[in-house]
């Protein structure tokens, strides 16, 4: 009796020692593969990684533990913004992803979700986008990619940029009360033409019940656009400007990115300007409703870890980017001789001085 029960205690000694050996096995290692559509130090894209990042290490996939991650900028805005260019970019994509062979693969804004996503689809790989301006469905005539919102059905997933236009013009006229026009400028870009149609939705969808008149003008060229800010100066009806050009071309073929074009803008125009990016009001802009990138990018991430986890895509929902930020410069507000209620700036996230 006295042996069975020395046999007992030595087999749960060694389970007990099974156990904790495994426990204490690191996990498998894996790969993320974090692809630009700009370049790595964009005023769009590197909050959105930092976000992508900050929630698989929540998630406890922690970079240089035990996620390797891997990143590649296409750098379609100022470089390689020719079909010609984005298609070898994107063929130099492929190839790293054939090589790395990536856990998940993150795709942060169109031109990668065009160029490469869409060649992925019903791949062995398992994709997550971020930063998304085009409409879902538009994409999805071009290459059946998604079933629904609820259950995509496929091996992609991904969080829509909602603009949360409506809401910026209604804080702005707060801030602005006699305010009656806003200018809207965009350009011909990919990006342009995505973020002037979400635009239009929104606007349609709210049934205009603001008051305000919404004039557009699309810029095609840096000179175009040039002229379109200094003309605002001379009309007093034009209370707010939305600056939305992300890729202008001058007469010599040199390209302006989205962060040459704000700071152009702030320093040339005393007319108040909504921030499409909160991180616009960073480099001079008033202020007030803009996408939070990093939040974006966070939500990105809560669907990469679910997949590392082992969650299918197709079955992980789309979502629009939940959350805005309320900013502002102070600095630019007093250059502008402006007073913003103090209601609201208790109520801002950033405030910029």
């Amino acid at each position: 009796m006295k042996r069975n029960y020395s046999c007992l205690a030595v087999f749960i000694f060694f389970a007990f020692l099974v156990c904790c050996f495994a426990f204490a096995l690191p996990a498998q290692a894996k790969d993320i593969l974090i692809v630009h559509s700009y370049d790595l130090d964009n005023i769009c894209g590197a909050p959105q990684q930092q976000g992508v990042l900050e929630s698989l290490a929540e998630a406890g996939f922690k970079a240089g533990k035990n996620l390797t991650v891997h990143q590649y900028a296409m750098n379609t805005k100022k470089e390689n913004n020719t079909p010609e260019l984005m298609a070898k970019q994107a063929a130099a994509v492929l190839e790293k992803v054939k090589k790395i062979t990536p856990d998940v693969l993150v795709l942060l804004d169109d031109n990668a979700f065009r160029t490469v996503g869409l060649k992925l689809v019903d791949s062995k790989f398992n994709i997550v986008f971020s930063g998304m301006n085009g409409q879902p469905e538009d994409y999805d005539r071009k290459v059946k990619w998604m079933d629904s919102w609820s259950k995509p059905g496929h091996n992609i997933t991904g969080v829509y940029e909602k603009l949360h236009f409506i809401e910026a013009c209604m804080v702005q006229k707060k801030i602005i009360p006699g305010l009656e026009k806003i200018l809207v400028v965009t350009d011909n870009s990919p990006t342009g033409r995505a973020v002037l149609k979400q635009v239009r939705k929104e606007m349609d969808e709210s049934g205009n019940e603001l008051g305000i008149e919404f004039q557009i003008r699309i810029a095609s060229t840096w000179e175009e656009y040039v002229e379109i800010i200094r003309q605002t100066g001379t009309d007093s009806s034009i209370g707010t400007i939305y600056p939305a050009a992300t890729l202008l071309k001058d007469r010599d073929g040199k390209s302006h990115s989205t962060s040459e074009i704000i700071k152009w803008t702030v320093a040339n125009s005393m007319i108040p300007g909504i921030p499409l990016n909160y991180s616009f009001s960073r480099l001079g802009m008033l202020g007030g409703v803009g996408v939070d990138f990093i939040a974006m990018g966070r939500q990105a991430g809560v669907m990469a870890a679910e997949i590392l986890k082992g969650s299918a895509p197709g079955e992980i929902p789309i979502e629009e980017a939940e959350r805005y930020a309320l900013v502002f410069n102070l600095n630019r507000a007093k250059e502008l001789g402006m007073d913003i209620p103090t209601d609201i700036l208790m109520a801002a996230d950033v405030i910029y001085k």
